[in-house]
């Protein structure tokens, strides 16, 4: 099942969107709302495949909502004004419906929602296991962000940072990292011994060191990262084996 959130302010259009969903057999309704805030509410507290979502709210604009999340999931807009569409399509919505529309129509979107969800799962998984069976390079790892699978080469992460349920991961080939959901757990069992934890929200790569500082880690000019109090023996640990002079 795809797990869906419905968002419009108007009662009678949310209540079509809420009614359009439990008629897909492969949509499931995890929450409707009629903003942006409540629906950010509903997605710390439940898994997201998808939104559909209108663009005119009183709050915060659907177009801006969706631009405002770090992974977004699969959008379908909904509006009454066609203006909007071009700008939908810059943000990676799948489709784009105008108001008033159908079942029909509804369906068509859906299905739309169903082929990129098996794309990104399909692939996930296929990658995954690849890597798990050994079949796939082990210099390399795939990680799922916003509608894509990408590949990373492991020598090109420079250090993991942790938000929540999401992470950072830092690259040198990339001037913005990527963001993506997975556990800063999952992803250390899968790291080589050249990438150390400092803190619970870091990970970092020890061939990146620049400088040791105190209680610091310095990779570059910008990323000035924290030793924790639970990772300092086993960091201080690896830095006496590597450490010569007085």
């Amino acid at each position: 099942m795809i797990k869906c959130i419905a968002i419009d302010d108007e009662p009678l259009a949310l209540q079509q969107l809420v009614t359009y969903i439990s008629k897909i057999p492969f949509l499931s309704i995890v929450g409707q709302c009629q903003g942006a805030i409540e629906a950010k509410q509903i997605m710390e507290n439940e898994v997201v495949d998808a939104i559909f979502c209108d663009i005119n709210m009183p709050d915060i604009n659907g177009m801006d909502f969706v631009k405002s999340l770090a992974s977004p999931p699969i959008i379908v807009f909904t509006t009454a004004y066609s203006e909007y569409a071009v700008e939908g399509y810059k943000v990676d919505a799948v489709d784009y419906l105008l108001k008033p529309f159908g079942l029909d129509e509804f369906q068509r979107a859906a299905n739309k929602v169903k082929r990129v969800y098996e794309q990104i799962n399909g692939s996930y998984s296929s990658s995954a296991q690849s890597v798990s069976e050994g079949s796939e390079d082990a210099s390399t790892l795939f990680f799922k962000t916003e509608h894509r699978i990408v590949k990373v080469d492991i020598a090109d992460i420079v250090y993991v940072e942790g938000m929540s349920e999401y992470m950072k991961i830092h690259l040198i080939s990339q001037p913005k990292p990527l963001i993506v959901l997975l556990s800063m757990k999952k992803l250390e069992e899968r790291l080589p011994a050249n990438f150390m934890r400092i803190h619970r929200s870091y990970i970092i790569n020890l061939d990146k060191i620049i400088e040791v500082n105190k209680n610091r880690v310095i990779i570059d000019k910008d990323a000035y990262l924290p030793i924790g109090d639970l990772y300092r023996d086993t960091f201080n640990n690896y830095l006496n084996t590597r450490f010569l002079g007085k």
